[in-house]
């Protein structure tokens, strides 16, 4: 499976503040599939949609 990256957020955000669930219900107003993961390696909040698979 691949994903697009829309935007990244640093894990360090203020207590009670979600900036990169926001920003991807945003995306998902504006009819975009997206969807928030977690990027260990860089300590980082992703917002992604579905990519297409180059099979």
């Amino acid at each position: 499976m691949s994903a697009k990256v829309l935007e990244r957020f640093p894990a360090g955000s203020p207590r009670g503040s979600w900036p990169a669930e926001e920003y991807a219900a945003e995306c998902r107003a504006a009819g975009e599939p997206a969807t928030v993961v977690m990027d260990l390696r860089s300590d980082a909040f992703l917002v992604v949609v579905p990519g297409v698979d180059d099979d």
